[in-house]
């Protein structure tokens, strides 16, 4: 089991920036990858960033070069460094964990952090 707690959201004006943590508790030695997802209103959760065990880091074209996905793994502790954002990057931004053994996988969610971008 793995427990994961997002904070950093809030409110900001286009072109400003903002930085989401995700602190992870539980199994954490376990976690092979970790994400940021964002949901806005009548869409998808569509994947924002990723990073795995070993560093490896995916951007989704629409946030690449504006956002970066650093990590502490002292404090198991992930960030969302968002800047230049733009009006439709407001979405509930969600952190993930996932747990890969040999016979399963595992999701785990965070609870949301609601950002928002007005023009």
């Amino acid at each position: 089991q793995v427990q994961l707690v997002e904070s950093g959201g809030g409110l900001v004006q286009a072109g400003g920036s903002l930085r989401l943590s995700c602190a992870a508790s539980g199994d954490t030695i376990w976690i092979s990858a970790m994400g940021w997802y964002r949901q806005a209103p009548r869409k998808k959760r569509e994947l924002v960033a990723g990073i795995t065990s070993d560093g490896t880091t995916y951007y989704a074209d629409s946030v690449k070069g504006r956002v970066t996905m650093p990590r502490d793994n002292a404090k198991n502790t992930v960030y969302l460094q968002m800047d230049s954002l733009k009006p439709e990057d407001t979405a509930v931004y969600y952190c993930s964990a996932r747990i890969r053994s040999s016979c399963r996988i595992d999701d785990y969610w965070g609870q949301g952090t609601q950002v928002t971008v007005s023009s």
